[in-house]
């Protein structure tokens, strides 16, 4: 059987309703898997009138997995009915909204507005972790959620990585971004960068090795080849520019080796040039110590901004939580609330995380 991929529709102020629209109007993608939105109908109406094509989709709204129809030229939509469209609000909406009201109000419909769209986005989050835990989704994909609104509406999380950990009661994961072969995984992510640097410790980077190791084994990959990345320029330079490398990201290498886990290099690489030795082939998946050292060559190969046009040709990459006891793959971009709901979002990212999702089940069946 094909496999069900339960798609949360993201921040409804967001882009989410109208690239899930796009990847869904896709009929290949019904030919590979069964997809569901989690999300709010009425949302996706809304936006499916934004997007070119879409006339004649059906929205069909379901309480139950079981009542989808997973057929091309109807979305199946799990209905959360979180959402009063009236008060959602875009950031564009502001010159609209200044008109006829005065500073106060405007400032408090917004808050309204994202308080409500963050409750709602925390909610389908929730929910796509439940229906997976359950056995009634085999694997589960997100659109991108806004973290001011999430924390606004009471739900303390730096992102979709820590709800998943939560509500799976996992202690050991990583997030990994992934573009075409180029993959990284990340010994910390969304803490500041004095943070970051005195977490990078023998054992995170041993356990991040080593989830990196079965998180590409989950993909196919037998035996993976793992770049690790060093902190400091030059990885230190013996000593002079610091010694985490010596102290800290060695001695997890070494431990990782004996375990028989395939480091070809043997010891860190200089941040400067492992990712061009990863895009050539070198290593399958890169450890990087912090956020931007691993974001930032994703995004500079997967994020392509046409100058003449003003407007991005491409905005590619997905996440994944490593990890889990369930499959998540993500979207490698924001909600983008600045021209969400005109209908020029890119697609290309969500459906990127659907395949990557539906090549992870595939590979789980295929490992039983």
């Amino acid at each position: 059987m094909k496999p069900v991929i339960g798609i949360t529709m993201g921040d409804p102020s967001g882009n989410g309703p109208e690239i899930s629209i796009k990847t869904l109007m896709n009929e290949n993608i019904y030919k590979v898997c069964r997809p569901i939105i989690i999300g709010d109908a009425k949302c996706m109406e809304e936006a499916a009138k934004t997007v070119e094509g879409a006339e004649n989709l059906i929205l069909h709204a379901v309480h139950d997995v079981k009542d989808a129809e997973f057929t091309p030229g109807v979305i199946d939509v799990y209905d959360m009915n979180q959402i009063d469209i009236s008060k959602r609000l875009y950031r564009k909406d502001r010159g609209k909204l200044g008109e006829i009201m005065t500073d106060e109000e405007l400032k408090a419909a917004y808050k309204e507005s994202h308080m409500m769209c963050g409750e709602a986005a925390f909610r389908y989050v929730e929910k796509v972790i439940r229906l997976a835990m359950a056995g009634e989704i085999d694997a589960t994909v997100t659109n991108a959620l806004n973290k001011d609104h999430i924390n606004m509406a009471g739900h303390h999380y730096s992102g979709h990585t820590e709800i998943y950990a939560h509500y799976t009661g996992t202690k050991k994961y990583t997030m990994m971004l992934a573009h075409d072969h180029l993959r990284v995984v990340h010994v910390s992510t969304h803490v500041s960068l004095r943070e970051a640097c005195d977490r990078v410790k023998k054992d995170r980077v041993l356990d991040v090795i080593r989830i990196a190791n079965e998180g590409c084994k989950a993909l196919g990959i037998p035996k993976p080849k793992i770049g690790v990345a060093g902190l400091n320029p030059h990885c230190g330079e013996n000593g002079m520019f610091g010694r985490e490398e010596i102290e800290e990201i060695q001695p997890a290498i070494d431990a990782a080796m004996a375990e028989g886990i395939l480091i070809p290099e043997k010891a860190p690489t200089p941040p400067d040039t492992i990712f061009s030795k990863a895009l050539g082939g070198w290593y399958d998946v890169v450890v990087a110590m912090y956020h931007d050292q691993g974001h930032i060559p994703l995004k500079v190969k997967g994020f392509v901004y046409n100058q003449e046009q003003k407007k991005w040709d491409a905005v590619e990459g997905v996440n994944v939580t490593l990890g889990l006891p369930i499959i998540r793959t993500s979207v490698d971009h924001g909600t983008g609330e600045d021209y969400a709901g005109d209908g020029s979002a890119s697609e290309r990212s969500l459906e990127n995380a659907v395949d990557y999702a539906i090549h992870m089940v595939l590979a789980k069946a295929g490992s039983k």
